[in-house]
């Protein structure tokens, strides 16, 4: 048999793993909703017209919290100590002092939760809050003596001849008044359950509260540190396994090349359900540019299948917040991709956009599921 008659042909099965490196198991922080306590102390500043350092008083505040997930939580607290105030007439300075104690409840929010993907082990966290209360005062003697002080003095008695009072809002025993305050807070993590903190707060109240007339709310202002002790775990470590290494067998057909050989016709391979999943930010609906592949691969794809129809499910996922939320957002999701594609000539009839909230989550790991899924057939 001649040489070139003879046809070698071998076929060589290799079993091999993907030339990338293997990936690592990857470990996710879940946030779990707690209970915290706090003890806190420091200093007021209550605002006046006399020198700042005559008008600072000490400060105290306890408290008791529930963080309902990552961002949002609220408190009961009780603020207390005294307040201070004072009146420059003609040069002399009359000063007095009162105490109080304020139960509020506030609603938090922690900003870096919000706008930063949650890590328990971060260093620095800062929140915002705002609440409402009651201000419950009483010891206001030292205004009453202020108060004839002043009348006594030559200044005062030739102000009180063009209608000047002092301290016309005077109140004595005990009185409580609405008080509403916002304010900022910076936390510093120690361990798992254990975080070092500053709080600022303003306050307003009635215009009574310093016993002075002036014809606007009175304000106090609270500079506060303290440690917030959390009353249980606060995150569960979840590890979600790598993906198995795939095994490929590769066939290599070694033959001489026939003398004329048929050409080769190509099938076109087409896939019967083409998807594609476009992930959002955490409490965002707006199309990342990061996904715009995507939605041109989708575009492409019912450009040449006419008569496929897509699907566009919006999804949101459980750790961030509340049901009527999730559902909202997760339509308002499939919307974004439902317009994008509208706009860039996808008929709207061949567009089905559905919304499963956060009641179904089709991913593992939680920040996957700030998704919408593209089915197409």
């Amino acid at each position: 048999m001649k040489l070139n008659k003879v046809i070698l042909s071998g076929v060589v099965a290799l079993s091999c793993v993907s030339a990338s490196a293997q990936e690592a198991d990857k470990t996710v922080n879940v946030f779990t909703p707690h209970w915290y306590a706090q003890a806190q102390i420091g200093g007021q500043y209550t605002l006046g017209e006399i020198g700042f350092g005559k008008l600072l008083s000490p400060n105290a505040q306890v408290g008791v919290g529930y963080n309902f997930n990552q961002v949002v939580g609220a408190r009961l607290s009780l603020n207390a100590w005294q307040s201070k105030a004072g009146q420059n007439v003609a040069g002399n300075v009359y000063k007095w002092k009162w105490n109080y104690v304020a139960p509020m409840v506030d609603a938090t929010f922690n900003l870096t939760n919000l706008f930063c993907e949650y890590n328990p082990d971060r260093l620095v966290e800062v929140g915002v809050f705002g609440g409402i209360g009651a201000n419950i005062a009483w010891g206001n003697d030292e205004a009453a003596d202020a108060k004839a002080a002043i009348l006594k003095s030559e200044a005062a008695t030739e102000a009180l001849k063009y209608g000047a009072t002092p301290l016309e809002n005077l109140w004595d025993g005990t009185k409580t008044r609405f008080v509403a305050r916002v304010g900022a807070n910076v936390d510093f993590r120690v361990s798992d359950r254990v975080k070092l903190g500053v709080e600022l707060s303003a306050n307003t109240l009635s215009d009574k509260y310093n016993s002075k007339k002036a014809g606007n709310p009175d304000w106090y202002f609270n500079a506060l540190v303290g440690v917030k002790v959390a009353l249980g775990e606060t995150h569960t470590t979840k590890v979600i396994p790598a993906p198995k290494p795939v095994e490929k067998i590769i066939e290599r057909i070694i033959e001489k090349p026939a003398p004329a050989p048929a050409p080769k016709v190509e099938s076109k391979v087409v896939e019967e359900n083409f998807r594609r999943d476009i992930f959002f930010p955490i409490g965002n609906s707006n199309i990342a540019k990061s996904q715009s592949t995507k939605i041109a691969e989708i575009v492409e794809y019912m450009k040449e299948n006419p008569d496929a129809k897509i699907t566009l499910t919006g999804y949101a996922d459980k750790g961030t917040g509340s049901a009527a939320f999730n559902d909202k957002i997760a339509a308002r999701r499939a919307q974004t991709v439902y317009n994008t594609l509208a706009a860039k000539g996808v008929a709207k009839s061949r567009m089905i956009k559905e919304s499963k909230g956060s009641r179904v989550q089709p991913f593992e790991e939680n920040d996957m599921n700030r998704v919408t899924i593209c089915i197409a057939k």
